[in-house]
Parts: C-alpha cells; structure tokens; sequence
C-alpha cells in the first residue's frame, strides 16, 4: 500500500496547483462519493457532519475509528484522493493528535485536517500551533506521506477577529501545514487578505456570501469545499418530500427522484460492478 498511498497523496497535493481551484466535494455515504466521482471530480473530502447525519447523530459524535474507516471506504470505492475531516483530530494533547493522523497515513488516506476548536473553545494560538506541528511530522513520515490541512476555526464559532485568524493561518504553515483553510471567511477581500499573508494553498468554505468559483479562481484561492452542504441539501429534499407526502397528499419529488436515478445512480452505480460474493457462501 506504501507505493500507491505515496502516488495518491502527491497527485493529491499536485491538484491544489493544476486546478484552480480545486473542486473538493463532501460526500457522506459511499453512495454519494460513487456520485460526485462519476460526475469527475478528481478528489473528495469527507464531512464530520454529514457523516454524523447518516449514523442519525449530531456533529461531533462520530468516533476515531468510525471516521478513519469512513473515510477509506470513501477512498476505495471511488479509487480518488481523500481528505478526511478529523475535526480536532479527536484529542486536546498533541501526542494523540499525532497518532490519529499517524493511523489514517498507514491505512492509505491521502490527506486529513486539524481544527484549532476543542468543541468548547478556540485553543490558544500556541497549543493550536503545537498540535499543528505533532500532526504535521505524523503526516510526512517516510514515503507513506499525507497531506495535512490545518484549520483556523475563528469565523465558524462567532469569532470574526481577520488579524488573528491570519497570525493562526501564519502559524500552521510555520508548523508545517500543507493547505490552509478559515471556514466562513466572509466575501473575496477578507479571502484576499488571507491569501496575501500566507503561501500555502488556501481552501476556502462554500457558505452565505462566499463569490461564485470564478471570482475565487481569479483571487487566488486553490481550493473550495462544500463541506455538509450538499449533504444537509439531499436531506432537505427529503424533508420537503416527506411533507409534501404526509400534508398534501401529492408527489410533485418524483420528479426529482428521477433525475437521482435516471441522471445519477442508475449510471454510476452500475459502474461499481456486481455485490462482492460473501466469503462464507464461497467456502
């Protein structure tokens, strides 16, 4: 696996520079990864709260071994590169943060990422760097290397302090990041900001107010993810299916389902092949 996880994860980093940007999806089923890589996307993330929402939990209640999991399933359904969303790497100390990007490099995933949110504060600037650099040195051991993203958490939890989301940004790179990334930077002049001060390829969140992908390709930015958007999009539809069901008594999402099926599964899940042979029938 050490050959291939080393290819997976240089072609991974090599598509922050020859896409601009790189489209990085969320998927948070295999179903939904089998989708967006027959759509062509070249490389997928996972998203901790899309993930979470299939298992019927809240984000932040997914455990390490279940994302790791998670996340290669993703990578070995669809044969792309993914970056798993570890959230803060699921510890406070260093030493484990370390260990779980040490866990996810061996299996074969090509990148992670570390938030500076301990799920109950920012954590200050020097711990968040310290964890940075623990998962950093986890991550470019040998030739079984990962891409590592770190995460200013700042705009995401109502702290919208631009200067110390820069300094934190600032710091990671020093620590040895590979992408950064300050979900919920608010329009193209804080993106531009940020961009001025760093030179690591920056990732920025779709979210309300973000500019169209182009007007962030002429920015500068290398990277746009969508994080449980799309996830939480499909279970709109579901919603609103589901009510029109029970209160109206009409079925207007069929024409939606169509478009799921006849648009999107039925092609690209034929393509996945046949069900597996179960090992205890074959015996």
């Amino acid at each position: 696996m050490g050959s291939d996880t080393a290819h997976t994860s240089g072609q991974f980093l090599a598509l922050h520079a020859s896409e601009r940007p790189l489209l990085l999806p969320n998927p948070w089923d295999l179903g939904s990864a089998r989708l967006l890589a027959w759509l062509g996307f070249k490389a997928l993330a996972t998203t901790s709260g899309g993930f979470a929402a299939s298992l019927g939990r809240l984000d932040g209640n997914v455990r390490r071994e279940e994302a790791i999991a998670h996340a290669l399933a993703v990578a070995e359904a669809t044969g792309l590169p993914v970056s798993a969303d570890f959230e803060r790497c699921f510890a406070d100390d260093p030493t484990e943060v370390a260990e779980t990007v040490r866990l996810a490099r061996e299996v074969g995933i090509a990148g992670c990422s570390v938030e500076d949110w301990s799920g109950r504060e920012i954590y200050d600037l020097d711990m968040a760097a310290e964890r940075v650099a623990a998962a950093a040195e986890a991550a470019h051991v040998g030739t079984m290397q990962l891409v590592l993203t770190a995460r200013a958490e700042n705009h995401a939890h109502g702290r919208h302090d631009l200067d110390d989301t820069i300094r934190r940004l600032q710091a990671y790179q020093q620590a040895g990041a590979d992408v950064l990334f300050a979900p919920r930077l608010r329009g193209i002049e804080q993106v531009r900001a940020v961009l001025r001060s760093i030179d690591r390829p920056l990732n920025v969140l779709v979210w309300t107010g973000v500019p169209p992908i182009a007007e962030l390709a002429e920015a500068g930015v290398s990277r746009v993810s969508v994080g449980s958007s799309f996830a939480f999009a499909a279970y709109g539809t579901l919603v609103e299916a589901a009510r029109e069901l029970r209160d109206v008594g009409t079925y207007s999402y069929l024409e939606r389902a169509r478009v799921g099926y006849y648009e999107g599964a039925n092609e690209a899940f034929a393509k996945s092949g046949p069900v597996p042979a179960d090992p205890k029938e074959t015996q």
